[in-house]
């Protein structure tokens, strides 16, 4: 059965490029490395919510933006491979691809498929 990872982050504005850069690079290695599809994407109508909401789940500032992305893996177990092999390949070394973003406010999670159209 098919596992997913999904992500969620703020990302500031002047480091929408930049991110754009950095998830296709992310992209390439995950596919590498056994994902079947990542998608990244770019908020454009992210509303707050009175109690919860992505903008509040990642501590929102002025001049951030959500980005949402996730990955589709063929099972947990290329999943689990996958992610060692990528986290290994130099494209990911933050000291030539860091994060855009505060990784400390990423919420990030792992998800068993219990339903697909």
């Amino acid at each position: 059965m098919s596992y997913v990872d999904g992500f969620v982050a703020a990302v500031p504005d002047v480091n929408k490029d930049t991110f754009i850069e950095h998830a296709k690079i992310m992209a390439r290695v995950l596919k590498d490395n056994g994902a079947l599809q990542v998608v990244d994407t770019w908020g454009d109508e992210i509303p707050e919510g009175e109690i919860t909401s992505f903008p509040f789940a990642v501590k929102k500032k002025e001049g951030e933006t959500v980005a949402f992305s996730w990955i589709i893996w063929p099972s947990k177990a290329i999943r689990d491979a996958g992610w060692q092999a990528s986290m290994q390949d130099p494209r990911m070394d933050p000291e030539t691809n860091p994060m855009p973003f505060d990784g400390k406010r990423l919420i990030y999670g792992g998800f068993t498929i219990v339903s697909e159209i």
